[in-house]
C-alpha cells in the first residue's frame, strides 16, 4: 500500500466533478489497490473519510470509516442520496483544507444507494455522524468543500489562512 497526496483547498482540481465509475472497473486488482491506498492514506492523515477527487482520481467514490478503531471501513462507489431527513449542525473539517473546522447544517438521517468495492448494490441508512460524512465525501464528488457553505469572507479567510501556511512551511 501506499500513501497518496491530498489536494488541498484552493486547488482548482477539487473542484472537478467526478465521473461514474463502470462497475467492469471495480474487478481490477488497480481499483482494488487504489481502495486500500485509500483507506492508508485516510488513517495516516488522520481522518474518517477521503472522496477520490481529494486525491485527484476524479472517479465517483470515497472510502469511510468513523469507529474509532478504524476496524469498520465502507467504500462507496456512485453513491446516490434517495432520501433526507431532518437537520443537523456538525462542525467539520477536512484533509483538503487542513486545520480549518466550521458548523455545517447538513441533513440529519440520511438513505445512501451504491455499490461496494466488490460491485455488490447495497442501501444504507445513516444518521450521525456517518450520514454527516457520507454528504461531505458527496459534496467533494460534486466539486464542492464544506468551506462553500461558509461566507464569501470567511472562505476568503480561510484561503488567505492557508496559503499563509503553506508559505511559512516552505
Amino acid at each position: 500500500m501506499a500513501l497518496l497526496p491530498i489536494l488541498e483547498f484552493p486547488d482548482p482540481r477539487l473542484r472537478t466533478r467526478a465521473a461514474r465509475v463502470d462497475p467492469v472497473e471495480l474487478a481490477t486488482p488497480a481499483f482494488q489497490t487504489l481502495f486500500d491506498d485509500m483507506f492508508e492514506t485516510m488513517y495516516q492523515a488522520p481522518g474518517i473519510g477521503l472522496a477520490a477527487s481529494q486525491v485527484d482520481v476524479h472517479k465517483r467514490f470515497m472510502v469511510i470509516d468513523v469507529s474509532e478503531e478504524h476496524d469498520a471501513p465502507r467504500v462507496f462507489v456512485n453513491p446516490t442520496i434517495t432520501a433526507r431527513s431532518g437537520e443537523q449542525v456538525y462542525q467539520e473539517g477536512c484533509l483538503s483544507v487542513p486545520n480549518i473546522f466550521a458548523d455545517v447544517t447538513r441533513a440529519a438521517t440520511i438513505t445512501v444507494e451504491a455499490l461496494d468495492r466488490h460491485g455488490q448494490a447495497f442501501t444504507l441508512e445513516a444518521d450521525g455522524l456517518l450520514a454527516v460524512c457520507i454528504q461531505h465525501e458527496m459534496d467533494h464528488l460534486e466539486g464542492k468543500l464544506f468551506v462553500d457553505y461558509l461566507s464569501p469572507l470567511k472562505r476568503e479567510m480561510v484561503r488567505k489562512k492557508l496559503l499563509k501556511a503553506k508559505r511559512s512551511a516552505a
